[in-house]
Parts: structure tokens; sequence; C-alpha cells
């Protein structure tokens, strides 16, 4: 091959791309529940309720449509819908069942935009390094949340919150050019082969495994159990961290904004560094005890969440770094086991189910943990010992999980 590898070049947009259609949105969405909440006078679990609704409802879009389309086709269409999701939020009246309808637009445009077509396109372009170029795409989510992280107070100070999300809409549209000009789905659209090698690598020769197939493994069930249980603990701790402040004793407005801010910006720089990382800890050793160490991690921060108070500086931290840390590895072992586990062919299909099922955890959970806070005594204290219960069986599945690629796929 005679040409310079075009890698690291879908590396570097899809680190932009990626963090504009996931990072931003995702990571800073719970900044406004409670400017939610105070405006149209909803209840903490009205309004977490929007992502789980949309979540169940649009839970066919994964398995139907992920492996059908081209991965740069999915994220255009994906972030458009994001944006208008985002501006709907802002714009809309205290109607709750317009709220939940622009969570499913929201939802639709996170399968489409976020982690699969991101996921799928890495995995087509590198092999042996692959676990190193998906850190660093990843490392595009953490930077971006970051940045929206930074953002989000002085625009809801400056403009009021309904204008900073249409803002943070209007922000997708960024990653257009390069989805456009730079991205390409595969080698072959460019006459190369992954990591730039002359010859194809033997795995691109495995035909894809049916639904079938996949779903009568029981590494598959494995994956899918442990993802499901330690992103649902993630995405409660980051759906309620704000709320769990107010409850310890911050103050609403500046006090709990600030802290938040300073908590969110430390997660994600510290998922950077977690990414980065693992991604390389990932090509080395053992996929399986990385990942089982990663979820680990995450389960043993949740105690600490608990000791954050004023004036607590140093558990606000530890939580934050540790939390960071392991949220970043966790969501991008996923797709790496998984090709691991089944083959990269078979990472399209295995995603659009693990994807959304994950989607379920990662919504439903912060529902159910809402209801848990109302009913059991003590606040957050019981329904987060939950959390760490539900965390520490993802880390037991994981360490279930067959210790080698299984044999057997269909030629």
């Amino acid at each position: 091959m005679t040409k310079k590898f075009y890698g690291p070049w879908i590396v570097f947009a899809a680190f932009i791309t990626f963090g504009l259609s996931t990072g931003i949105p995702y990571y800073n969405i719970s900044f406004f529940y409670d400017y939610i909440a105070r405006d149209f006078g909803w209840s903490r679990a009205d309004i977490t309720l929007g992502f789980p609704l949309a979540a169940a409802l649009t839970l066919w879009i994964g398995p139907l449509v992920i492996h059908r389309f081209s991965p740069r086709k999915l994220i255009l269409i994906g972030t458009a819908l994001t944006c208008v999701a985002l501006v709907g939020f802002g714009k809309m009246p205290g109607v709750l069942w317009m709220y939940y309808g622009f969570w499913v637009l929201y939802t639709v445009g996170y399968f489409l935009s976020g982690p699969p077509p991101h996921q799928i396109m890495v995995s087509q372009w590198y092999r042996r390094s692959r676990g190193k170029a998906m850190a660093i795409v990843y490392v595009g989510v953490g930077l971006m949340g970051s940045l929206g992280s930074y953002l989000v107070k002085p625009l809801t100070e400056t403009f009021g919150y309904h204008t900073a999300l249409v803002i943070l809409g209007g922000m997708l549209f960024l990653a257009w050019p390069l989805v456009i000009f730079v991205l390409k789905d595969r080698p072959s659209d460019v006459g190369q082969n992954p990591d730039g090698d002359e010859v194809a690598p033997q795995e691109q020769a495995i035909v894809s495994k049916t639904f079938p197939e996949l779903m009568a493994s029981k590494a598959f069930w494995l994956l899918l159990l442990g993802s499901l249980c330690s992103i649902g603990s993630i995405g409660a701790v980051n759906f309620h961290m704000k709320f769990v402040f107010l409850d310890q004793g911050f103050t609403k407005g500046a006090d709990v904004d600030g802290t938040w801010r300073l908590a969110s910006i430390l997660i994600l720089w510290s998922s950077i560094a977690g990414r980065l990382s693992i991604g390389y800890f990932a090509d080395k050793f053992s996929k399986k005890w990385v990942m089982f160490a990663t979820y680990f991690i995450v389960a043993a921060t949740i105690p600490l969440l608990l000791q954050v108070h004023p004036g607590s500086d140093f558990y606000l931290y530890a939580f934050a770094v540790m939390f960071g840390f392991g949220m970043g590895a966790d969501y991008m072992m996923i797709p790496l086991m998984a090709a691991d586990q089944f083959g990269v062919n078979s990472l399209a299909r295995a995603m659009a189910v693990i994807l959304p099922v994950n989607t379920i955890g990662q919504t439903w959970f912060p529902y159910l943990v809402a209801h848990l806070q109302k009913s059991m005594e003590g606040g957050y204290n019981g329904a987060l010992m939950v959390v760490l219960a539900v965390a520490m069986v993802g880390a037991l599945a994981i360490g279930l999980l067959p210790g080698h690629k299984p044999v057997g796929a269909r030629q």
C-alpha cells in the first residue's frame, strides 16, 4: 500500500464528532433538572422519568436500524434529532407529555449518533491498536462533555436556562463538516486495510453472527448483564448527583451549581485518564480482567459520594476523580469486549442489542432510585446502597466471562 494510513484522521474526526453528539448533551442535561423542576413545579420522579420512558419506547431502534445503515449517515441524522430535542427542552411550555416527547427524539438521536456508529467505525479501522484508538475517541466524549459543563453555568446565568439549552443544541451541527468530508465508514472505502496493513486481517473474513446465534451465547448474556448493571449504576450517580448534593447540605443556586460543575468537570477530566490508560491495558492484557477492575472501581466510589458535604473537599475530589476514571473506562470497554468475544463483523448486531438494553438500565435505574430515595429512610443512603449492590453484580458477571475469544464463528 502506497498511501499513508488514513486511520489517524478517523480517530481525530471521531474524537470531535463523538464528543459533540454524545458528550455535550448527555453529561450536561441533568444540570437543568432543578431549573425545570422550579419552573414547572414537576417532581424529581416526573423529571427523571423522561429518559427511561423514551428508552423503553425506542428500544427497537437499535436492532432494527443500526446494522443496516452507514455509520456516517447515522451520525448526521442522530445529531439533527438531538439538536431538535435540546431546542425543544429550552422552548417547551410546562406540558409533561411534550417534555417526554422531546426525550424520545433525544434518545433516538443518541442511539443513532452516539456510541454505536463511532464504535463500529473505529473497530473497522483498527485491530491491533483497537483499545488505544477507541480510548482516544472516547476522550472526546469526556473533553467535550467537560467543555459543556464549563459552559452551562455562565450560559444559564447570562441568557437563562432556556437559551442555554438552545445553544447546546446548535453546537451539535459542528459535527457535520467532519462527518461529510473526513470520516469514512471502513478502510476499504479508500483502498486500505485495518492498521494500514498490506493484507486484510483474518477476522474480516468471519461472517457476522446472526441475532439468534448471539442470543444462544452465554458470553453474550453475561456481557449484557454486567454492562447493564454497571451502566445503570453510573446513570444513577450521574442523574442524581446534583440532588444528592442538595440533600447533603448544599444550598440552591450558586452553591450547588458550582459544586456540581466542579464535580462534573473533575469526573470528565478523570474519565480521560481512565480511557487512555485502560485503552492501553486492554491492548496488552486480558480484556476480561481489565473490564472487571473498572467495574469494581465504579462500585467502590458510591460510598464516597455519601461523604460529600459542604466543607468536605477531600471526599468531593476523591469521589469525582475515582468515579470519572471508572466511568470512562466502563463505557469504552463494552465494544472492545464485544468485538473480542464475537468478532468485529458481529459488533454492529451485538451493540444494537447491548446499547438499548444498557440505556434501559442507564435511564430506568435512576428513576427507581428517585422512588427509593423518597420511600426509604435516610435520604439517599439506602438508595445508594442498592446502587452499590447492583454495581457489584455487574462486576461479578464480567468476572464470569470466558477469558478468551470463542471459536466456532461461521465462516
